[in-house]
C-alpha cells in the first residue's frame, strides 16, 4: 500500500491493487498549486563521461527529445555545455491525472574540458533518447630525442 501521499491528483482507491490504495494523505486539505506538476528531476540529467585513446565521449539520457530541442555549444574553447528543455503535456480540465512521475522543465550541464582536445572537431549524434558527444583529443607530440655522443 502507498504512504506517500499523492500531490497531483485525487485520491486512488482500488481495493484488488494494493498499490494504488493510499491509506492516509497527511497533505490532502492543503492547497498545492495545479503547477506543481513541473519538477526540477529532469534538471539534473545524466551524463556518463569516458576518455579513449582517441576522444573524450560524453553520453546523456535524454529521453523524449528530438535533436532540434537539444543544443551542444563549446563555450571559450573549453567548456563542453549540453541543454535543452522538455515542455510540460497540455493538460485537459476533464483528465483525471492519477501519477505524474515524467519529468519536465529546462536542464543544463557543462563541462570544463582538458587541453588536449580538438574543439573544432567535435561531432555530436542522437540515437533513440541518448545523445553522444565526441571530443577528439590532440594528438601528443612526443619530443624529439637527439643521442649525443659524449667525447673524452
Amino acid at each position: 500500500m502507498s504512504l506517500i501521499p499523492s500531490l497531483f491528483g485525487g485520491r486512488r482507491s482500488n481495493v484488488f491493487d494494493p498499490f494504488s490504495l493510499d491509506v492516509w494523505d497527511p497533505f490532502k486539505d492543503f492547497p498545492f498549486p495545479e503547477s506543481g506538476r513541473e519538477n526540477s528531476a529532469f534538471v539534473s540529467t545524466r551524463v556518463d563521461w569516458k576518455e579513449t585513446p582517441e576522444a573524450h565521449v560524453f553520453t546523456a539520457d535524454i529521453p523524449g527529445l528530438k535533436k532540434e530541442e537539444v543544443k551542444v555549444e563549446i563555450e571559450d574553447d573549453n567548456v563542453l555545455q549540453i541543454s535543452g528543455e522538455r515542455n510540460v503535456e497540455k493538460e485537459d480540465k476533464n483528465d483525471t491525472w492519477h501519477r505524474v512521475e515524467r519529468s519536465s522543465g529546462k536542464f543544463l550541464r557543462r563541462f570544463r574540458l582538458p587541453e588536449n582536445v580538438k574543439v573544432d572537431k567535435v561531432k555530436a549524434s542522437m540515437e533513440n533518447g541518448v545523445l553522444t558527444v565526441s571530443v577528439p583529443k590532440e594528438e601528443i607530440k612526443k619530443p624529439d630525442v637527439k643521442a649525443i655522443e659524449i667525447s673524452g
